[in-house]
């Protein structure tokens, strides 16, 4: 079986446990994802899946598009993704991935698209100090050194104010705490990358309690 899925961010909330202890959990739309093309070994020289998630209209995508889902049998998707599957993978094209291959405990990584936060100074952006915020300062804020000037150019990996978010991360390590089939709900202990409808990658790393 597959260990991933494309799911769409709903956004948090809290839940109790049996102990009546809140747990902060991210609700994930996981799923339901078609596979819309298979990769073997002896054709593409890797065991992959191609993962298609959220229905489209047809004139919403270009022919090339519609050609491949018109192979695949299956209706057109807005995602599509290629996740790694071994080569013993039973799966085929047409078949349907839903949130049943999570379970509650099982340990999970979640890729996606951290919010934009536009151009941002140092003390935003990288955590600066800043100056002091006296009358006298005249820093406050300020980037203050740079580093070495002799060589007249900027270093790769200076510390400078730029285009802060917007980058694809991964973060490790979250616990699944409920598995919703019917309605293809995941619930997630912490926070996921990504805002509010923004499409992440579930990938299970870790078994079950």
């Amino acid at each position: 079986m597959v260990n991933a899925i494309l799911g769409k961010k709903l956004g948090m909330t809290q839940i109790f446990d049996d102990q009546g202890r809140v747990k902060v959990v991210s609700v994930i739309q996981a799923g339901p994802c078609v596979v819309t093309q298979a990769k073997t070994v002896e054709k593409d020289g890797y065991s992959a899946l191609q993962l298609g998630f959220e229905d489209i209209k047809e004139n919403r995508i270009n022919k090339p598009a519609a050609g491949h889902f018109a192979g695949a049998k299956v209706a057109p998707k807005r995602y599509l993704k290629e996740v790694r599957v071994g080569s013993d993978s039973a799966l085929e094209v047409g078949q349907e991935i839903k949130a049943d291959v999570f379970a509650p405990g099982d340990v999970v990584s979640v890729t996606g698209v951290s919010k934009g936060k536009g151009f941002a100074g140092v003390v935003k952006r990288w955590h600066f100090h800043g100056g002091d915020m006296t009358h006298g300062s005249m820093i406050h804020r300020k980037p203050q050194s740079g580093g070495g000037t002799d060589a007249a150019r900027t270093f790769k990996g200076v510390k400078r104010p730029g285009r802060m978010g917007g980058k694809q991360i991964t973060t490790l390590g979250l616990k699944i705490v409920k598995a919703d089939v019917e309605r293809n709900l995941l619930l997630i202990k912490g926070a996921v990358p990504g805002a509010n409808g923004s499409l992440l990658l579930i990938k299970k790393t870790g078994g079950g309690e």
